[in-house]
């Protein structure tokens, strides 16, 4: 995905110290230099999602066909009032390793699960343990005694995030609140904010700037698209989730009209599948439809139709630009990191391959990621994570589900 270098058939990367230090074609290497054959896969950069509370792990698909209202009143009303901490360090775990086994390298973490400082270290924590590359959005949670938000900023930062070599960032979770806004940039941290009535944003004009990325946007007006442009704010989109719940219709269209760059973001697995490939697909389709049907298409002069290609771009470039780690990752590109996905090729869903881009978009899955590499150390290898205490996660998940349904009053089903 890096412009200059272009694309290689066949090609190989040469990594040292978790850094990419060449590309090319038929590269040497020393007798000691590990070699991985990679001829039957499509090696890309690590899927990058820009939006994900995270902490909702142990509550997967419990609200399939939900609404947004349904989701904020057993969600973020009744469960989230009884997680404990190790439920939140689980949840971030789990949901974590998940996003690996699926090619997400880099995930921002929206953790509006800020009941108390307690909850965000766990939440901290099983992020660290899962080993992968995440922003660390700290977000309010449940209106306790024990709630810091949003000044435990401060303490966030000097205890967890002074290490600049950490695969773990900040950023602030923040409300449509100059103040808030005013804290992140005091201590360094990038925002996050929820953006989805119409003339929301018109209070913070003059506040707005490329460190803020905002969420959904379906029902922003043309003065705020304006804005966004003018001032270089990035738009986080998770299809999906808006259509399925009613937020509006994705603004892709609007992005491409005021040429905003759009990230994916996977938002609640309590609703939708936790792989950035259903988010490509949603919005390569949405807006296909949307500039092929002029009924419904937004201008008599809509933009061009996407490419796989171009979709790709969203999951890894501009997620990595959003995330404030395209310095870093996002890219193949020589001295980033080496974040990257090694896709099967000769798998029976997608074999013959045809068109490379619209494999990956279109024609692929979970099932067909067969290695993972953050910061140059597996984590997944011939399709299996590389985590070694899977059996003891998944029965430390389970009585936290059976906990929390059982605290908040909810039933399965």
């Amino acid at each position: 995905m890096d412009d200059e270098l272009g694309d290689f058939e066949p090609g190989d990367i040469l990594i040292e110290d978790g850094l990419i230090s060449e590309i090319g074609d038929s590269l040497s290497a020393d007798s000691n230099t590990e070699i991985i054959d990679a001829k039957q896969k499509i090696v890309i950069p690590g899927f990058v999602d820009t939006h994900r509370h995270m902490w909702q792990g142990a509550l997967r698909n419990i609200l399939p066909a939900g609404e947004l209202s349904d989701y904020m009143e057993i969600i973020t009303g009744r469960a989230r009032n009884v997680f404990r901490p190790k439920d939140a360090e689980i949840g971030n775990l789990l949901t974590a390793l998940s996003a690996i086994d699926s090619g997400v390298t880099t995930v921002l973490d929206w953790s509006h699960i800020g009941n108390s400082p307690a909850h965000t270290d766990a939440a901290i924590s099983g992020l660290r343990e899962s080993e992968i590359r995440a922003v660390y959005a700290y977000g309010a949670g449940a209106d306790t005694r024990e709630r810091r938000f949003p000044e435990d900023l401060r303490r966030l930062r000097d205890e967890h995030f002074s290490d600049s070599d950490s695969l773990l960032t900040l950023a602030l979770a923040a409300g449509i609140n100059a103040d808030q806004w005013n804290l992140a940039r005091d201590v360094g941290a990038r925002i996050s904010v929820h953006v989805n009535g119409t003339g929301d944003l018109i209070p913070l004009a003059d506040e707005l700037g490329s460190d803020v990325t905002c969420i959904h946007c379906c029902n922003l007006n043309d003065r705020e698209w304006k804005l966004l442009a003018e001032n270089s704010v990035g738009v986080s989109i998770s299809a999906p989730v808006e259509m399925i719940m009613g937020h509006g219709i994705p603004p892709i269209m609007q992005t491409l009209e005021y040429n905003i760059t759009s990230s994916l973001s996977v938002d609640v697995e309590t609703t939708v599948p936790s792989n950035m490939f259903t988010q490509m697909r949603s919005i390569y389709t949405l807006q296909r439809m949307q500039v092929l049907n002029p009924d419904i298409s937004r201008t008599d002069n809509p933009p061009a139709l996407l490419t796989p290609k171009e979709v790709l771009k969203f999951a890894t470039v501009y997620g990595a630009l959003h995330n404030g780690l395209n310095d870093r990752i996002g890219s193949l590109t020589p001295g980033k990191a080496a974040d990257l996905v090694m896709l099967s090729k000769n798998d029976t869903n997608i074999s013959p391959v045809n068109n490379y881009y619209g494999a990956v978009v279109m024609g692929m899955d979970r099932g067909n990621v067969d290695t993972v590499m953050i910061n140059g150390d597996i984590k997944k290898w011939k399709g299996e994570l590389v985590y070694p205490k899977m059996d003891e996660l998944y029965e430390r998940a389970v009585e936290s589900n059976q906990y929390i349904l059982r605290e908040a009053g909810l039933n399965k089903g």
